[in-house]
């Protein structure tokens, strides 16, 4: 069933008390990188969980669906190109979460990027996450 969560913003992942960090170095140039995270169709061609993704709402928001059924509708809640991408999840059938944000921050990284993604865990879904 799906419910609505908690609606929050990048202040909630600066004041979390604990967040998930991801950070990757990447070939290819922060334009490109951003144009794939900023392209929604196209999460579901290079994001192998996810089998569909398209944008709601004018484009200010997405529906995403993961393997195994999973749902989020989200909105974005930053788009400065080409440094930060980030959404908040509003709606989702995930059990056991109050509020998701994850926020994407790309710097250059000699001819490549350096990817860093943060998201503030919240409850414990079972999704194998600590």
């Amino acid at each position: 069933m799906a419910r609505r969560l908690r609606p929050v913003g990048l202040d909630f992942i600066e004041a979390a008390p604990v967040r998930h960090v991801f950070v990757r170095e990447l070939a290819a140039p922060v334009e490109a990188v951003y144009g794939a995270l900023e392209d929604v169709p196209g999460w579901a061609e290079w994001f192998p969980q996810a089998t569909t993704a398209r944008p709601v709402d004018g484009g200010a928001g997405r529906d995403i669906t993961l393997t195994g059924g999973v749902r989020f509708r989200e909105s974005i809640v930053a788009a400065t190109a080409p440094e930060v991408y980030a959404y908040r999840v509003d709606v989702t059938n995930l059990p056991g979460v109050r509020a998701i944000t994850e926020e994407w921050r790309l710097a250059p990284a000699g001819t490549g990027t350096r990817l860093r993604g943060r998201s503030p865990p919240t409850g414990r879904p079972r999704t194998g996450w600590p």
